[in-house]
Formats: C-alpha cells, structure tokens, sequence
C-alpha cells in the first residue's frame, strides 16, 4: 500500500454482528493483520471462559504487540451466578475504558461486547459516550449479536454475519480449529 492511500489515516469503529458464525473469527483476523504491521492491539473476550481454545493459543505467541485478556466466566446466559457474571463485566469494561484512552494500543477489539449490554450488564449510555470520545486513531472493534441499534449508527463499519446452514443443523457439533 502507497503511503497516499494511508496519507490520513482515521480510527475506525467496526461492528460485527449478526446470527452467523464468523464475528469472533473475522475480528481476531484484523487483529493478526494489526500485529503484522507492528501496531499495539488489546483484545478482550468478554464472554468466553479460561478453557484452552486456538486464538488463545496463538495470540500467546504474538505477546510483544497483542494483549489478550479473558475477562468472562463462560457463557453467561447459562450462569449460575449473574451478581459475579455482572461484576466480571462491570471490572472488564472498566479496563476496556482505561485502555480506550491511554494511547497504549491502535486496535482494540471487545469480543461478545453485545452481550453485556443485551444482557444489562454495562450502561448503554455511557458505552455510547465512550465510542463517541474515543481517541480519533484508535480503531475500535466490538463483535457479538444484536448490536444495538445505536452503536451501529456511530460505526463507521457495520457487517452482519448471517447463518445459511451450520454443521450443528446437522448434528456436527463444535470442531477443533473452527469454533475453538
């Protein structure tokens, strides 16, 4: 790429959403193409538990320019305890935001955010005072379902993953290197 194609260059919110399979999958490959141009990314996974799973793995060999941070319990729609579920996501956004403005990364991506505010987990207003502020380089990625409708007003980047048929239709449940 010519440095005129890059000549002013601007931080992009990006919203990937929708049903279908592919939203955690797309963000981790801008990361993979953040880190390959030398850029600081932060990824948190808001939702997804410690298990062992590919990305963690491989985002481990990358630690000079990508953090990433685990921050949920598993699925909280399943949960057991939803006041340790909320205070999970009250302590993860809290770092998100510190991390949004201390002009230590150029990419952030906030995995299965959606969630957190379907869920009524994080405020909704100040999410949206938060994207609005951010640091006018700072590409910011927030992936998960049903992204509300005013957080896809802001982006300036909005893709919707749709599901035409999945393997579980079938009875082909998760597989190693595809869903984890």
């Amino acid at each position: 790429m010519t440095d005129e194609l890059n000549s002013s260059p601007k931080g992009l919110l990006m919203v990937i959403t929708g049903p279908g399979k592919g939203k955690t999958t797309s963000a981790i490959g801008m990361t993979m193409r953040a880190a390959g141009h030398g850029m600081k990314v932060l990824f948190i996974q808001f939702i997804k538990g410690s298990w062992k799973y590919g990305e963690m793995v491989s985002f481990a060999r990358f630690e000079d320019t990508i953090d990433f941070h685990v921050m949920g319990r598993g699925f909280t729609w399943k949960s057991d305890n939803l006041d340790e579920d909320r205070a999970l996501a009250q302590t993860a956004w809290e770092k998100a935001k510190d991390a949004i403005f201390s002009d230590e990364y150029q990419m952030i991506v906030l995995d299965e955010f959606t969630y957190l505010l379907l869920y009524g987990m994080v405020n909704p207003q100040e999410v949206l005072a938060v994207l609005k502020d951010k640091p006018k380089n700072l590409h910011l990625i927030i992936t998960g379902r049903d992204a509300l409708a005013e957080i896809k007003e802001q982006a300036d980047l909005v893709t919707e993953i749709n599901q035409l048929k999945h393997p579980m239709q079938e009875g082909i449940y998760a597989q190693k290197g595809v869903e984890f």
